[in-house]
């Protein structure tokens, strides 16, 4: 006899949920510590995100930003002068994921072994 639960599961994808659909947007190695150097520090160009980030190709962290743009989490502001100047910030939208980082930052405060 299949239980509630089994038969739940049976009809359940995972893909379906908010929960994965947030994942999807914040995967990967930097994406969430470009978000919240973005949240501690506003708007901050590209050569400070390498830094901050430290052993990064100029690649990777453009296609990231490339990602986080495109999901509207970002913004990307060129400005016309020479050399470029380009400057990413925190969208709207980029702003109300950071309650749910915030909170990974809480947790990991509170349950990091003592050094």
């Amino acid at each position: 006899m299949i239980s509630v639960i089994s038969r739940y599961i049976e009809n359940a994808n995972f893909e379906d949920t908010g929960f994965s659909y947030t994942l999807s947007l914040i995967d990967g190695k930097y994406k969430m510590v470009i978000l919240y150097c973005l949240m501690e520090f506003g708007r901050v160009r590209f050569n400070e995100l390498r830094r901050y980030l430290g052993r990064i190709s100029d690649k990777t962290l453009s296609q990231n930003l490339k990602e986080l743009e495109a999901d509207a989490l970002i913004s990307r502001t060129v400005y016309p002068q020479i050399p470029p100047k380009v400057e990413y910030a925190l969208t709207d939208r980029g702003r109300s994921l950071m309650a749910v980082l915030d909170q990974l930052c809480t947790w990991g405060e509170q349950n990091r072994p003592s050094r």
